[in-house]
């Protein structure tokens, strides 16, 4: 077995341990929660001891903790996450129906911080002076300004005094509108993400340009932009990915804030709705989904730094041949 191939297997048990131990507290986490699970289920409202003993059969709460959570995770692996006390409706069906608006709001994000962030990040670096302090400025703004705040400032400009895009709320048609109804949602989720990779694209952008063999293309009369495309801005992306793809984890975290902030319909939303009405099947599919976006998205960026930048080599991280 090659280096390559151990270590993507050790990945990959790594990744199946994170999502087992964090099954395993997220199912647990009603059982540590105060009081009995039965009163969340019957919302506070009374009860007979016979009702009470059917709940606790119906949901097997007197079985061990073990046995509840076995046959827990049976019912996940299956695609089952129970039902919602709050919707009338199984889990699964609810958060599929909510997936859209997330995966749209997220992939609108990031595809701000990724083009906001490299962009700000290369104009500072190439540019010293002047450009370089207001990015810095800009940027240094951007990453102390919190998510709901961001919220708040583009709503009150862009939608109350100009009119320019939606503010909370409304049902769009079609997916032009519902792309028009997300862009201030999206501005406010990428802000914070797009002020921190543009700083570490400028970093290491800097660091390559002081490298030896910058200099000796230089020297050699290679013409400066492909010297920056093909010694500088290649090797940069190296960090850029690995930092990028942490912070595309960030936003799957964040953006409960900016739903709830903007109405929109998603997992966010439902999250925060759910913890409210202590609706916990909802809350524990919600959380463990997040989970394993969350690790499947830095082993992509495992995977692929690589393929970007050949120095980073699989075989580096303590493997070799057999």
């Amino acid at each position: 077995m090659n280096g390559l191939t151990r270590y993507l297997l050790g990945r990959l048990a790594g990744l199946l341990g994170v999502l087992l131990v964090t099954s395993f507290v997220v199912f647990a986490s009603i059982h540590l929660a105060p009081g009995d699970p039965v009163s969340f289920l019957l919302h506070g409202r009374p009860a007979t001891p016979e009702t009470v003993a059917a709940l606790r059969a119906e949901h097997h709460l007197d079985d061990p903790l073990a046995v509840q959570y076995a046959r827990w995770l049976g019912d996940v692996l299956h695609g089952d996450f129970g039902r919602s006390t709050q919707y009338h409706q199984d889990v699964s069906a609810l958060i599929g129906s909510r997936l859209t608006g997330t995966a749209l709001l997220v992939g609108y994000a990031a595809l701000l911080v990724a083009l906001g962030g490299v962009t700000a990040g290369v104009l500072a670096a190439l540019r010293p002076g002047l450009v370089d302090r207001l990015v810095l400025l800009g940027t240094g703004v951007a990453t102390a300004t919190p998510s709901f705040v961001s919220a708040i400032a583009l709503v009150s400009v862009f939608s109350v005094q100009l009119g320019l895009f939606p503010g909370p709320g409304g049902t769009p048609t079609g997916l032009g509108d519902r792309l028009h109804h997300l862009t201030l949602p999206a501005f406010a989720l990428a802000t914070t993400f797009a002020g921190l990779l543009a700083r570490v694209t400028r970093s290491a952008m800097l660091d390559e340009l002081g490298r030896e063999h910058v200099e000796v293309a230089r020297a050699r009369g290679v013409a400066g932009r492909t010297v920056v495309r093909r010694h500088v801005l290649r090797n940069s992306l190296g960090p850029v990915v690995t930092v990028g793809g942490t912070m595309l984890a960030g936003l799957l975290v964040t953006t409960s804030v900016v739903e709830t902030a903007f109405d929109v319909p998603g997992l966010g939303t439902l999250l925060v709705q759910s913890v409210s009405a202590q609706d916990f099947a909802v809350v524990q599919a919600v959380t463990l989904l997040s989970v394993a976006a969350f690790v499947l998205v830095n082993l992509a960026v495992d995977l692929l730094a690589p393929l970007i930048d050949p120095r980073l080599s699989l075989l580096t991280h303590g493997e070799g041949p057999s």
